[in-house]
């Protein structure tokens, strides 16, 4: 793809164009990308609550939240995660989703399912996205990173952090500011979520925004802003793999 052409796909300031002939930055590397939940996990109810094993029992899954005028996480995550395969192709890269629809006829795949995709997939690394359902008040995005739990995460935790400070920083420079909870910083470490136990790549699993929160709720179920997230998970991943 010539320099123009890279250019013209991205449409991000933060991204510097090859030159001509140039390998692009990303060539030869796989992303996983995890869009959370389905549409059909309300009306699969049995299925995403039989347990699974991911170093501690978890739930299959869950439904996921929304926003107050019923724009569903599913939704949104799978958007956003469109828009980011997007610019991660246009930079070099093999996207893999996690799932591949956003239908109210399927439903998970399970948790532990999800956090092996990207071994599974020879991913460089995996990205899961999430809105989060929190009070009203609060609003902003935060990265979550693996915690340690012996034998389940001990060989990804040091690239993991690394990652999630990396992609705070592309949703820094993107516009987007911090969560007025969960410590204050945009990061989190968590030892209880399947997907991040599961994992043997390094992930994070990050919070876009609240979506019972007006402000965040307008801008998630924008298309504009939705390029913004990606604009910003893309040079988060970007800098990780080309430091």
């Amino acid at each position: 793809m010539a320099a123009a052409a890279v250019v013209a796909a991205l449409a991000l300031p933060s991204a510097t164009a090859p030159a001509a002939g140039a390998t692009l930055p990303l060539a030869g590397r796989t992303i996983a990308i995890d869009p959370g939940h389905q549409l059909g996990n309300s009306s699969h109810l049995a299925e995403i609550s039989r347990p699974v094993w991911v170093g501690i029992w978890k739930p299959c899954n869950t439904t996921g939240t929304a926003t107050n005028g019923g724009f569903p996480e599913a939704t949104f995550t799978w958007r956003t995660s469109l828009a980011l395969k997007r610019r991660l192709e246009a930079l070099g890269a093999t996207v893999r989703l996690t799932r591949t629809t956003n239908s109210t006829d399927d439903w998970g795949p399970c948790v532990g399912t999800r956090g092996r995709f990207g071994a599974k997939v020879g991913a460089d690394l995996e990205i899961s996205l999430h809105g989060d359902g929190a009070a009203a008040a609060t609003h902003g995005f935060f990265v979550i990173r693996p915690g340690l739990r012996a034998g389940w995460t001990d060989d990804i935790l040091g690239r993991s952090r690394a990652l999630a400070v990396r992609v705070r920083a592309g949703l820094v420079g993107a516009g987007f500011g911090v969560s007025t909870a969960y410590g204050g910083d945009g990061l989190d470490v968590r030892r209880d979520l399947g997907t991040l136990n599961a994992a043997d790549v390094p992930t994070v699993m990050v919070e876009l925004g609240n979506m019972r929160n007006v402000g965040d709720a307008r801008c998630m179920t924008s298309a504009t802003c939705r390029g913004r997230y990606a604009r910003g998970l893309a040079d988060g991943v970007l800098a990780q793999l080309t430091r």
